[in-house]
C-alpha cells in the first residue's frame, strides 16, 4: 500500500517575468508565490530548492528518530538543515548536492554510535533515496 500526498503548482507567463504559486494538500502552503526572482534573485517567496530542503530535513529527522528508537534511544531534540545546491551546467541547471547539517541532543548516545545511526538515517530516509545528488552529513551530538 502506497501513501500518496501531493503538492500543486500554478504558473503564468514567460520564465523571467512570469510568476506562480505552490500549495500543499494539507494547506500548510497555500498559494505561496514563486518565480524566477524568488529562485535566482532573493525576492520574497519560495523556490523548489528550499522546498526540497525542507522536505529532506523533515524526512531525515523523522528517519533518525525511528533509528534512534530502534537502538533504545530517544532524542530530546533533532535540528536538521538541508542545503540544496542548484548548479549551472552546460545544458541548464541541476541539483547536484545536498548538505545535511545535524545537531541532536540524544541522552545516552556515544559519539561513535550517534554518527553510525545518523549515517543510517542519511541513507535510509526516503527523500535521500529520491536524490541522485551527492548527499553529505555533518552530525554533531550535543548535550
Amino acid at each position: 500500500m502506497a501513501i500518496k500526498k501531493y503538492g500543486t503548482a500554478h504558473w503564468e507567463g514567460p520564465i523571467k517575468e512570469g510568476h506562480g504559486t505552490v500549495s500543499t494538500e494539507s494547506n500548510a502552503l497555500k498559494n505561496q508565490p514563486y518565480g524566477f526572482n524568488t529562485r535566482f534573485e532573493d525576492k520574497p517567496g519560495t523556490n523548489p530548492e528550499e522546498l526540497l530542503g525542507a522536505a529532506h530535513a523533515a524526512c531525515f529527522s523523522m528517519a533518525l528518530s525511528l533509528i534512534l528508537g530502534n537502538a533504545g534511544l530517544t532524542a530530546n531534540s533533532i535540528d536538521t538543515k538541508a542545503e540544496v545546491s542548484l548548479t549551472k551546467v552546460a545544458d541548464g541547471f541541476e541539483i547536484d548536492a545536498v548538505a545535511l547539517t545535524l545537531e541532536a541532543n540524544v541522552p545516552g548516545a556515544t559519539a561513535e554510535q550517534f554518527q553510525e545511526l545518523a549515517n543510517k538515517a542519511k541513507t535510509g530516509c526516503p527523500v535521500s533515496k529520491l536524490f541522485k545528488a551527492r548527499i553529505t552529513l555533518d552530525a554533531k551530538l550535543i548535550g
